[in-house]
């Protein structure tokens, strides 16, 4: 079973208008709340592949009643660590006409002391009931940092496979926690740590970086641009489909819901990197995020192509000699 970990979720109030404009009053034909947050997104398509999991997150004030419902109606299963502040919320505008989509974010939630103390503790006691745990997104203030670093450590004690996909001034941390499998876009790691990773060389030389600090998988993806893995020091180069890209919000947390997949039916590397890809590309032609049924991802994996870069493998022959 997959726990994911939100410590900054969303709740999203989302209008469908037509043909929006900015020099007018635009009135929205349909309107409904929705749930943001990467590891909340990650669960969400994690029930869409029959995986089961559950989510543990910050909620607290009238946003946080909000989300609760909105979980529930999506059969997501959760646990919440209550904040005496409001949940972030944002705004979200979708003109499926103009296929275009305009956002607005409100502030970062602040988390008390105490309330960080609680959710550590409650990591203490779920971990050990999962097979991977995943940390999934941003902090919402400095006093929250120090969480995804407290659940590696105890993750890593317990022998767990830990996925991260987080960013800012903690992930250098994160990394040095030595979390086994990490994922990143490319916007991600150049910002994190003001490196630039513009060619396959630059790339390559980062996840070998990577390796040295006893990462074991690591993914750096780039849009609909070629992805790049790192498995125990070999390197591969992954091709997504060509699509015609309708919202990519969302991508890389169906990319990482595509390793967890992977990883929890015991699948090879190559398959569940296939898979992580296929499900990144056709979310980016939905716009909710982390929705991709199976026939979706049935219809772009055979367009994924991977190959060895790199590190080779050395072939051993082990057939008999007389």
């Amino acid at each position: 079973m997959i726990l994911t970990v939100t410590i900054n979720p969303l709740l999203e109030k989302r209008y469908i208008v037509d043909n929006f404009s900015v020099a007018k009053v635009n009135k929205s034909r349909n309107e409904y709340f929705y749930a943001g947050g990467k590891g909340i997104n990650v669960s969400r398509q994690l029930n869409k592949l029959a995986v089961e999991n559950h989510a543990l997150l910050f909620a607290g004030g009238n946003n946080g009643k909000l989300l609760r419902k909105v979980l529930s109606d999506e059969s997501i299963n959760f646990s919440i660590v209550n904040t005496s502040n409001e949940t972030r919320s944002a705004s979200l505008l979708l003109d499926e006409t103009c296929k275009n989509l305009t956002s607005v974010f409100g502030s970062n939630s602040v988390v008390s002391s105490k309330e960080v103390e609680e959710f550590k503790e409650r990591l203490k006691k779920m971990i050990p009931n999962y097979s991977v745990i995943i940390f999934s997104g941003s902090s919402p203030c400095e006093i929250a940092d120090e969480i995804f670093l407290y659940g590696i450590n105890i993750a890593n004690k317990y022998d767990k496979i830990v996925i991260l996909d987080s960013y800012g001034k903690l992930l250098p941390d994160c990394f040095n926690k030595q979390p086994m499998i990490v994922h990143n876009n490319i916007d991600e790691l150049e910002k994190s740590f003001n490196v630039k990773l513009r060619n396959d060389d630059q790339k390559i030389s980062f996840l070998q970086k990577l390796e040295k600090k006893g990462i074991k998988m690591a993914f750096i993806t780039n849009g609909c641009d070629p992805s790049f893995a790192m498995k125990f020091g070999f390197i591969y180069k992954i091709e997504n489909p060509v699509i015609d890209e309708l919202d990519s919000t969302g991508s890389g947390d169906a990319f990482v819901a595509g390793i967890a997949y992977g990883l929890e039916k015991s699948l090879v590397f190559e398959e569940f990197a296939i898979t992580a890809s296929a499900l990144g590309s056709a979310n980016a032609l939905r716009w909710d995020a982390c929705n991709v049924s199976f026939d979706e991802l049935g219809r772009y994996k055979n367009e994924v192509k991977l190959e060895s870069v790199g590190k080779k493998m050395k072939l051993i022959d082990d057939s008999p000699t007389t």
